[in-house]
């Protein structure tokens, strides 16, 4: 069997084509691997729970009778060491977990910041 004649050119043509789209989309579309993907959605789904469970940390802090003393730590304190702070209030633990959560702990230190 023999192919016509521009068949040969066509087929090139699309491997070429096909090279190139893959290049364009993974460089400047926006496209991304499975493993990626996966990682994106886990970030994502972290930073979701820590956003849904941050008023819970916020009842925490209003709801402590050492509040105020936490707070006037909080404002004396630094960059890291506000976060250590917070995680000693136990105001950023989570429901039925043992220790705060670190993503919790930042979103909380960031509700409360904007909330003074």
């Amino acid at each position: 069997m023999k192919l016509p004649e521009w068949a040969g050119p066509a087929l090139w043509g699309a491997v070429a084509g096909g090279v190139a789209l893959a290049i364009i989309g993974f460089n400047w579309g926006g496209w991304v691997k499975g493993g990626t993907a996966l990682k994106m959605s886990e970030k994502s789904s972290i930073a979701a729970v820590a956003e849904a469970l941050t008023p819970y940390c916020l009842a925490a802090s209003e709801a402590d009778p050492l509040a105020a003393g936490v707070m006037a730590e909080l404002e004396k304190a630094s960059g890291y060491n506000k976060r250590s702070i917070l995680e000693k209030s136990g105001w950023a633990i989570p429901l039925g977990a043992e220790k705060s959560n670190r993503e919790l702990v930042i979103s909380c230190l960031t509700a409360l910041e904007n909330k003074t």
